[in-house]
């Protein structure tokens, strides 16, 4: 199995993916007899949430650290590379709401630095839309005046402005990924994953062309039950106190999802920073160090308070998701058009809506589902902004 069999459903881009790291691999051997610049040093892969962007960066990331080149995912280089343990590919995955200038002005200082396996030092940044914009300029210096071995990938769900600095976006090549075909990731999930057929299929067919979702869907039955409670709102919603209860049970929902989440890590990585610090220690200099370590400590908990407000607004997010994607699905049926549905197990409830509400009160309902997502963005309150929300969907 090659790394590329990784990067589901996007052939046009690992084929030239695939060129460009033949190309790098013959600069390496020294038997590659054109420009320099024929490797791109800084490259942006764009595409929809679950596209693999992310997955086909460090897929490219490994075939840079092949040892033939070819992405072949046996050899050190692409096992390493794709376990995140390659001492020359350094992966940002943001975990609070932004990336810091001072973490990419670290990270900089490393990317100058001559890869130690004497191939390729890679970095790449999972979520580069999250860059404040200090962190962009610190970038940006560097993506100028790039080291002669050094490649930076970058995710991002769009080259728009909003996502990336025109500046940055101009001097980067640009690859887009689109949304993999639901018949793709089911064969990834019963041949990779070894899910079976029909849960596989199923899985596929509702994720919204999100591999990580449908392999979720498919192996977590508190994911499938979190959906189910989602995917219920729109026809629960019969009185006003009804708005209540269900903006009561998406917030909780989120909350307990963000908990099971960074909980335990959230204690093991504090005892960790305590004993680093010195606290339960003896001896000369043990108090001055506890003492000393308070500023540290309170460091981390913010770090761990911004992560956790980061995981449950991805949760409700894809709440919100799967709610616009319902009453997508309504105006689908009410409209009588040939497109597939994005919850094709909800058609019953789609076309029971569809036999109620006009497609304009419809087209209100997926308006103010969308209105919440960018309010959550502009960190309005969550369970304001989902009571708001709720309320549109009750009076239509």
């Amino acid at each position: 199995m090659t790394v590329w069999d990784q990067v589901v459903g996007q052939p046009d881009a690992v084929s030239v993916l695939t060129s460009s790291a033949a190309v790098a691999a013959s600069m390496v051997d020294g038997t590659f007899t054109g420009s320099a610049s024929a490797v791109a040093h800084a490259w942006l892969f764009t595409g929809p949430p679950g596209s693999g962007r992310s997955v086909a960066a460090r897929a490219f990331a490994a075939a840079l650290e092949c040892e033939t080149g070819a992405g072949c995912g046996s050899c050190r280089g692409c096992r390493t590379t794709m376990a995140g343990t390659h001492a020359d590919v350094h992966v940002v995955v943001p975990e609070g709401l932004s990336i810091s200038v001072a973490e990419m002005r670290a990270l900089v200082q490393i990317a100058a630095r001559r890869p130690t396996g004497a191939r390729w030092q890679v970095v790449i940044i999972t979520d580069a839309d999250r860059l404040t914009e200090g962190a962009a300029n610190a970038l940006l210096k560097a993506v100028e005046e790039p080291p002669e071995r050094t490649v930076f990938l970058l995710c991002a769900p769009s080259d728009h402005p909003d996502d990336v600095p025109v500046t940055i976006r101009s001097r980067c090549r640009h690859l887009g990924l689109r949304t993999p075909a639901a018949p793709a990731i089911a064969e990834v999930l019963r041949d990779r994953d070894g899910i079976p057929a029909d849960m596989a299929t199923w899985a596929a067919s509702v994720c919204g062309g999100h591999v990580g979702r449908a392999r979720r869907l498919a192996t977590d039955d508190a994911a499938r039950s979190r959906r189910e409670s989602v995917l219920r709102i729109p026809l629960s919603l019969r009185r006003l106190p009804d708005v209540f209860t269900c903006a009561d049970d998406l917030v909780k929902s989120a909350e307990a999802d963000a908990s099971e989440v960074s909980g335990a890590r959230d204690e093991a990585e504090k005892e960790a920073l305590k004993t680093a610090m010195g606290h339960g220690g003896t001896g000369k200099g043990a108090a001055a160090a506890t003492r000393g370590s308070a500023a540290a400590i309170k460091e981390l908990e913010r770090r761990q308070k911004s992560r956790a407000t980061r995981t449950q607004r991805d949760a409700i997010d894809l709440a919100l998701v799967d709610l616009a994607g319902f009453y997508r699905d309504v105006l689908v049926v009410s409209s009588v058009a040939p497109a597939a549905l994005n919850h094709p197990d909800r058609e019953p409830d789609a076309r029971k809506a569809a036999a109620v509400w006009t497609p304009e009160s419809t087209l209100r309902r997926l308006e103010a589902v969308l209105a919440c997502r960018e309010a959550l963005e502009l960190n309005v309150k969550p369970r304001i902004a989902i009571e708001a929300m709720l309320t549109t969907l009750h009076h239509g």
